[in-house]
């Protein structure tokens, strides 16, 4: 096991592997600190020492690995995080320090669904105007400046769900929902036919938290753009479990 242990962290699988590993089952001998980026207000926060805030780049990330004495870091932030992720990347090699990643799989069609793929929110607005009027746009309170200037924009009406307020510029017409998971199919089903939803815009975040979402969105048969995850940094092992985390540790 790792002297100082690093977690990126801000995802379910971050807190469940923080309290594994200073839980009763943990080893005793390893210091572990969660890192949490600070965007939102009211963060849930894991067991352990837990630092809030950027590091400056993977300059300033390379820093406090050296002066805290990290010998291995976890990954585990957001799928969508490829920021922090090549900028951890960079500063582990520079370091010579342990990395990997914890990713929770991505969610994958099934029968009945009417899934449009997006390779990023500004093919993902580019897809709205052919599939419906009404969007439930569910991809998080950064990035919707590729909505509000997508061509067709002023003829859509947006739903927006997330945690904290979202940042400007938004679609003229949106509604703002603040709310946080895990989600219930009926209550998914019943905001999706209270906003007369024609269609859903969701990252492939992964995990049960927000997927019922897309199950309410099956039975009711609504199409689904789902913007594919970036790749992790190359020659970085991957894991996709909390448990698979802890065997990799204790290798």
């Amino acid at each position: 096991m790792p002297g100082h242990l690093l977690i990126l962290g801000g995802t379910t699988e971050a807190r469940q592997l923080a309290a594994e590993l200073t839980g009763p089952g943990g080893d005793a001998t390893t210091r572990v600190t969660t890192s949490l980026a600070g965007r939102v207000a009211r963060p849930r926060m894991p067991a352990g020492d837990v630092r809030v805030g950027g590091f400056g780049g993977p300059e300033g990330l390379a820093d406090w690995l050296r002066t805290h004495g990290v010998d291995t870091v976890i990954d585990a932030t957001h799928p969508f995080a490829d920021t922090i992720s090549a900028n951890a990347a960079t500063a582990a090699k520079a370091t010579g320090t342990r990395l990997f990643a914890l990713r929770r799989p991505g969610w994958t069609a099934g029968p009945g669904d009417r899934w449009y793929p997006a390779d990023d929110l500004t093919h993902a607005a580019a897809r709205l105007p052919a599939l419906g009027r009404r969007i439930f746009l569910t991809t998080g309170r950064l990035g919707l400046a590729a909505f509000a200037t997508a061509p067709g924009a002023d003829r859509l009406h947006f739903l927006v769900r997330s945690v904290e307020p979202p940042e400007p510029p938004l679609p003229p017409h949106t509604d703002v929902l603040l709310d946080r998971g895990p989600y219930t199919v009926e209550g998914e089903t019943a905001l999706l036919r209270d906003h007369a939803i024609g269609v859903l815009v969701t990252k492939d975040s992964g995990g049960p938290a927000t997927a019922a979402k897309l199950t309410a969105a099956r039975n009711l048969g609504l199409p689904v753009v789902v913007v594919r995850r970036p790749p992790p940094p190359d020659s970085v092992p991957v894991v996709h479990d909390v448990p698979s985390a802890l065997q990799l540790l204790r290798r």
